[in-house]
């Protein structure tokens, strides 16, 4: 997929590099995978309004100086955008987070992972039915291929470990929030053409309109708990959810999405169990064991049926 507003601060177009486009999305889904271990971790000592209010609120002042030029630069393409831009706002910035968040009082950050996973079929029904671009028979290979690696990776190579598998009320929450997520990534793709400006405007102008939605949310929730305390851990989850999970993490999925579109990009969702597994050996001294790397080469080779890599 060819997108222009990408390209504006970048010396050739993404498609010219399509491995930048992947890593994009490898950096995003890395990101994300530490964004449940954060939401989990502190959903004791962070509301989840909270959370999501001060994380996108920390996000656009570190924004603002590096994109508020080009946000004015680009006024007359943000105004041609109109109404379709708070549109995506809503669903990236004010609910799927937020949502995630919610999620996270009330069931486990495996299976924020699992859930997450559930994306790629998602985006590939709503590309086909949205935009007419239904996935090639290897696409859908690619998406078998995976899922089989990720059943083997949730299992640790034991089907009844599967089956024992526990939901909880916040799963249901967490699908939701998967929908709106996919929604987003495959309205992106189909408003291409109205989001020509630099990919860092576009995210300062999303989190600009998503922002105060949220800040209600936020206040209701303060009046009820009292907010929470600011510790330096707080602080902490606080500042790596705004610069890790929010800018470096939406920039490269957005730029991932516009080159290699929706469907695609939305594979790179099940390397978050394996993402989250190599995370908690690095951070908290969990060992990888033989099915981690099982799980792991299957969705790779997943990926690689469904990108530029395998072939056309």
């Amino acid at each position: 997929m060819n997108n222009p507003d990408i390209c504006v601060a970048q010396p050739a177009p993404a498609r010219a590099f399509p491995w930048l486009a992947w890593a994009g999305l490898l950096t995003a889904v890395l990101c994300w995978s530490g964004n449940a271990l954060v939401a989990r971790a502190f959903h004791e000592a962070i509301p989840p309004f909270a959370l999501a209010f001060w994380r996108w609120s920390l996000a656009l002042v570190i924004l603002l100086p590096l994109a508020g030029v080009n946000v004015w630069r680009h006024r007359a393409a943000f105004r041609r955008a109109g109404w379709r831009l708070l549109v995506l706002a809503l669903f990236a910035i004010t609910s799927f987070n937020t949502l995630l968040y919610l999620a996270a009082q009330s069931t486990e950050a495996i299976n924020i992972s699992l859930l997450n996973t559930c994306l790629p079929l998602v985006a590939f029904i709503g590309t086909g039915v949205l935009l007419g671009e239904w996935p090639a028979r290897r696409a859908w290979l690619g998406l078998l291929v995976a899922a089989v690696g990720l059943l083997y990776l949730i299992s640790q190579g034991s089907w009844a470990r599967l089956a024992s598998l526990q939901f909880f009320a916040g799963d249901l929450i967490m699908l939701l929030a998967i929908s709106l997520w996919a929604l987003y990534t495959v309205l992106l793709r189909r408003w291409h053409g109205y989001l020509e400006m630099p990919t860092l405007a576009l995210l300062c102008v999303l989190i600009a309109l998503g922002l105060p939605f949220l800040l209600p949310l936020y206040l209701l929730e303060l009046a009820r708990t009292g907010g929470f305390e600011t510790s330096p851990a707080n602080l902490g989850a606080i500042a790596y959810t705004a610069v890790f999970a929010s800018l470096l993490a939406y920039l490269g999925w957005n730029r991932g999405v516009r080159a290699v579109g929706a469907a695609k990009a939305s594979m790179t969702n099940y390397l978050m169990p394996l993402f989250t597994a190599i995370l908690g050996w690095m951070l908290l001294e969990e060992s990888l064991q033989a099915f981690h790397w099982i799980g792991g080469g299957f969705i790779l080779l997943g990926l690689l049926l469904t990108s530029k890599l395998a072939g056309r």
